[in-house]
C-alpha cells in the first residue's frame, strides 16, 4: 500500500488570513502520515517567504529518504515550484519542462519509487491556466521518451491541473487508458481552501493498480494553511514484476531528452 499527499502549499502563505507559516503545512501533511508527499508552489530564497530553503526544510521535517526539487518560475533571488519527497528510493528520476511559449514556466516530474510492492511510476505537476495549454502539456507527458520508457510499470499520475471543467479525463487520459481515481468532481472541490467549490487537485492512473481511498483533506488547519485542500490517495499495487521487468529502470537521475 502507498499512502500519497497531493498538496498546492502555496508557498505556506494562507489563503484567508495571507499569513506566512510552513510549519502549518507541515503539520497538515505530518497529520495524515503520507509515504510519498507531492507539493506545488514550494519556495527557494524567496524574500516573501523569509529566503527560506522550503524543500530542505520540508525534507528535513518529512524525514523523506528521497527527494526532487523542481524550480520551475525564478524570481530575482530564488523561485518556486514542484517537490517530490518519499520515504522509499527512487529508481530513477527526470524534470520535464512543459512551457508552452511564452507563458509561465511549468514542469512535470517523474520517478519510479520502489516501494515494498514493487515500482511504481509517479508523474507530479503543476499544469497551466489555459485549456489548450494544459491538454498540450499532457499530451507532451505521455508521448515524451522517459515516460515511455516505464510505461508498462503501474503509473499514477496527481497534482494541481487547474482542469476545473475535467476536460482532461475524457481527452487525452481516456486515450492513454488511464482512470480518473478523483471523480466524480463534486466530491474533490479542493480549491479555494476555506471555500472550496472547483476541483483543481487530481489522480489518474493505470495498470494493476487498487485506489483504496482517495478524499481531500478538510481539516481546520489545512483550510487555513494554503489556498488549496490536499488531495490524499491510497493505492495498492498488484502485480509481480520479473526481475528482467526492471532492466529498463537503472538509477538515473536527469532532466529528460527533449522530443
Amino acid at each position: 500500500m502507498m499512502r500519497l499527499l497531493s498538496y498546492n502549499i502555496h508557498k505556506g502563505i494562507g489563503g484567508r488570513d495571507r499569513r506566512y507559516g510552513l510549519d502549518r503545512i507541515i503539520q497538515v501533511i505530518q497529520h495524515e502520515r503520507p509515504d510519498v508527499v507531492c507539493l506545488q508552489e514550494v519556495d527557494q530564497n524567496v524574500a516573501r517567504t523569509d529566503h527560506d530553503d522550503q524543500p530542505a526544510e520540508l525534507a528535513r521535517a518529512l524525514e523523506a529518504q528521497a527527494s526532487l526539487f523542481q524550480l520551475n518560475v525564478r524570481l530575482r533571488s530564488g523561485g518556486y515550484g514542484n517537490l517530490l519527497l518519499s520515504r522509499w528510493p527512487f529508481l530513477s528520476a527526470h524534470q520535464i519542462s512543459l512551457r508552452r511559449g511564452f507563458r509561465k514556466p511549468r514542469g512535470a516530474q517523474l520517478a519510479v519509487i520502489e516501494t515494498p510492492a514493487g515500482p511504481i511510476q509517479l508523474v507530479h505537476w503543476h499544469l497551466g491556466l489555459a485549456e489548450r495549454e494544459r491538454h498540450w502539456q499532457v499530451r507532451r507527458l505521455l508521448e515524451h521518451s522517459a515516460f515511455r520508457q516505464s510505461a508498462q510499470l503501474p503509473t499514477l499520475i496527481v497534482g494541481d491541473f487547474n482542469d476545473w471543467l475535467n476536460t482532461l479525463a475524457r481527452g487525452p487520459f481516456a486515450r492513454h487508458g488511464f482512470i480518473q481515481a478523483t471523480a466524480p468532481r463534486q466530491r474533490f472541490r479542493s480549491f479555494p481552501a476555506y471555500w472550496p467549490v472547483v476541483s483543481l487537485d487530481k489522480a489518474f492512473v493505470r495498470g494493476p493498480l487498487e485506489v483504496e481511498q482517495a478524499r481531500i483533506v478538510h481539516s481546520r488547519l489545512a483550510r487555513d494553511a494554503s489556498d488549496h485542500l490536499p488531495l490524499l490517495i491510497e493505492v495498492k499495487i498488484n502485480h509481480d514484476l520479473r526481475r528482467e521487468d526492471l532492466a529498463h529502470v537503472r538509477p538515473r537521475f536527469g532532466r529528460g531528452r527533449r522530443k
